[in-house]
Parts: C-alpha cells; sequence; structure tokens
C-alpha cells in the first residue's frame, strides 16, 4: 500500500511529461506533414548510380 504513495507522484510526473513532450512536438512542427515521407519511399531516383561504384560495390560482396 506504501507503493502507491511514490508510485501516484511518478505516474503523474511521466503524464506531465508526455504531455509537454506532445505539446513541444506539435509547436515544432513535426506533425505539419504526415503524407510525405511516406509517400517518398516509392519515388524513383532521378539519376542511376555511376557504373564505378556499382561494379566496386559488387566486389566488396
Amino acid at each position: 500500500m506504501n507503493i502507491l504513495l511514490a508510485l501516484i507522484p511518478i505516474s503523474l510526473l511521466l503524464l506531465g511529461a508526455a504531455i509537454w513532450a506532445f505539446v513541444w512536438a506539435v509547436r515544432k512542427g513535426q506533425y505539419d506533414d504526415l503524407d510525405t515521407p511516406a509517400l517518398d519511399i516509392l519515388v524513383d531516383d532521378d539519376k542511376p548510380m555511376p557504373v564505378a561504384q556499382v561494379r566496386h560495390g559488387d566486389r566488396d560482396r
């Protein structure tokens, strides 16, 4: 029962820290653009890799 006297204030402090971190992230713009990073993986690169780097990369394997 005495452990509750320690766990309740600790949990309230952690809750306050989580709320503060969320508010900070929203104010800094972390949640402004949620679609672009997920779609960037689908975009092909315009320039192909140089032949010298491709051969060098195959040789190291």
